[in-house]
């Protein structure tokens, strides 16, 4: 089992990382997911997201979530077969959290060096939990 702490990544590096590793076989629980970075400009980041929410409902069309552990969750499902047996064992060892829970206070968190922050060229950027508030969300 790996934890992994996204405080201070790259949401999109993060996202492949984990995907390659769940293909592989691993359980992986991230924590503090409203903490990730969204990399690019406020204003079209913030509209990309409110454009894909207004698009459909739960009833029909693609249904796109508002919690910031659900859409990291979602973004790391882009990168899986999810719609295939494969794809789907591996979203089931997958874990996302808000913050940090009891049960991980003295567990070994683990960084991941190829999606840290250090990464970016420009200081344009928001975190997971600015993207989740804005859309609507209470966390």
């Amino acid at each position: 089992m790996t934890v992994i702490d996204a405080e201070g990544l790259i949401m999109g590096r993060l996202a492949s990382v984990v995907a390659k590793k769940l293909l592989d076989g691993e359980t992986i629980d991230i924590l503090n997911a409203e903490k990730a970075i969204i990399s690019g400009s406020k204003t079209t980041t913030l509209l990309e997201y409110k454009t894909s929410i207004t698009m459909g409902t739960r009833e029909f069309g693609p249904h796109f979530p508002k919690r910031p552990e659900r859409i990291l969750k979602r973004t790391i499902r882009g990168m899986l077969p999810h719609k295939r047996m494969r794809g789907r064992d591996a979203m089931g060892r997958l874990k996302v959290y808000v913050g940090i829970p009891a049960e991980f206070k003295g567990a070994e968190i683990t960084r991941i060096a190829e999606a840290d922050m250090n990464r970016l060229s420009s200081n344009k950027y928001l975190t997971l939990g600015d993207v989740s508030s804005k859309l609507g969300s209470k966390f």
